[in-house]
């Protein structure tokens, strides 16, 4: 919104501009007003040669604060609303795609569509997994990027690393920049058949554009905040009553320790343990989901949009308590269940 010409504006203000016009695009790129991308344009200052991209495209939003889409920027909240995979089936030439998971385009297609708005399967070119044996995407939700301070393993399950891991990771073999990444574990076959195949785990380009880049960039991603509850968005007297249930009853505290809300140390469990199936663990080094750090459960617009856990199965705080209830056998009542929600709320 900052970013936006004083004349753009102005027309948007009139309702004079298309948004879905190429031509609004290429003046939003040119004044570097859409976040997470780059155009680069050439020497006459008005074509579009290439496109680039950051983290911030998958990780950052605006607060629509303006108009639906458009805003103040919100960096380390995901994007839940961005279709990555529709964009990628737009693509003229799919041929890396095909080549590197050896099966045809309409294969790719059709793996990359199903993964629907705010989810990305960033382990497809490792184990060429497009789908879940339910026959649903095996891909999951974007993960905030805030909040991760004192956080142990920053990705859904475990143990590919800290976020530092995961930059290097997708800025060299999801975004596919020029660099170095080095990871041995994806020369299993059995396990990584493409990433063994394609030799992913020893990547080393002549030109290294990331790794200088690391250390800046996990250092502020460090520094992201979590959003605070805004006034009036929870219960006060429920959350209080609330978190002593989260502390004693319902054995909440016992892995979401707080003030970092989850465990201090190793944090994984495995399938069995929190009472779902192991598809997404199993594609993991350690095959166990991370325990999720619980951070800024309040809000279900933007940061949760798309409902809770690693794929969105659970809608809602009350069907995530119901699911605890029923597996750990905790007898909560509905009063104590719906305390404990607002107190999530309020954390």
């Amino acid at each position: 919104m900052n970013a936006i010409p004083k004349d753009m504006a102005e027309a948007l203000n009139k309702g004079e501009v298309d948004l879905a016009d190429p031509a609004s695009t290429l003046l939003l790129l040119k004044a570097n007003a859409v976040v997470g991308v780059t155009g680069f344009f050439g020497e006459d200052g008005k074509t579009l040669t290439s496109v680039g991209i950051q983290c911030a495209v998958c990780h950052s939003t605006v607060d629509d604060s303006y108009a639906p889409g458009i805003g103040h920027r919100l960096d380390g909240w995901p994007n839940r609303d961005l279709n990555i995979g529709a964009i990628v089936a737009l693509a003229p030439d799919l041929t890396a795609f095909v080549e590197m998971l050896q099966i045809p385009e309409a294969e790719v297609k059709k793996a990359v569509e199903a993964w629907g708005p705010g989810k990305f399967d960033a382990e497809l070119n490792l184990d060429g997994k497009a789908f879940r044996p339910d026959g649903k995407t095996a891909a999951t939700l974007n993960p905030p990027a805030f909040g991760l301070a004192g956080v142990n393993n920053h990705t859904w399950t475990g143990s590919w690393g800290t976020v530092s891991y995961w930059n290097a990771y997708v800025g060299n073999l999801e975004m596919h920049g020029k660099g170095v990444f080095y990871d041995p574990r994806l020369d299993d076959a059995e396990k990584y058949p493409v990433a063994a195949r394609t030799k992913q785990g020893h990547k080393q380009d002549s030109e290294d554009r990331i790794t200088a880049k690391l250390p800046a960039l996990h250092f502020y991603q460090l520094s992201l905040p979590t959003p605070k509850p805004p006034e009036g968005s929870f219960d006060v007297a429920a959350a209080e009553n609330g978190m002593a249930l989260f502390n004693e009853k319902a054995r909440c505290a016992t892995c979401h320790v707080p003030p970092i809300f989850t465990e201090p140390g190793w944090n994984l469990h495995t399938a069995e343990e929190i009472g779902i199936d192991d598809f997404q663990a199993m594609r993991s080094p350690d095959e166990r989901y991370r325990t999720a750090p619980l951070r800024a459960l309040w809000d279900v617009e933007k940061i949760h949009k798309g409902g809770f856990y690693h794929d969105g199965r659970f809608a809602t705080l009350g069907d995530v308590l119901e699911h605890y209830n029923s597996h750990l056998g905790l007898n909560l009542t509905d009063r104590e269940k719906s305390d404990l929600i607002e107190y999530l709320k309020s954390i």
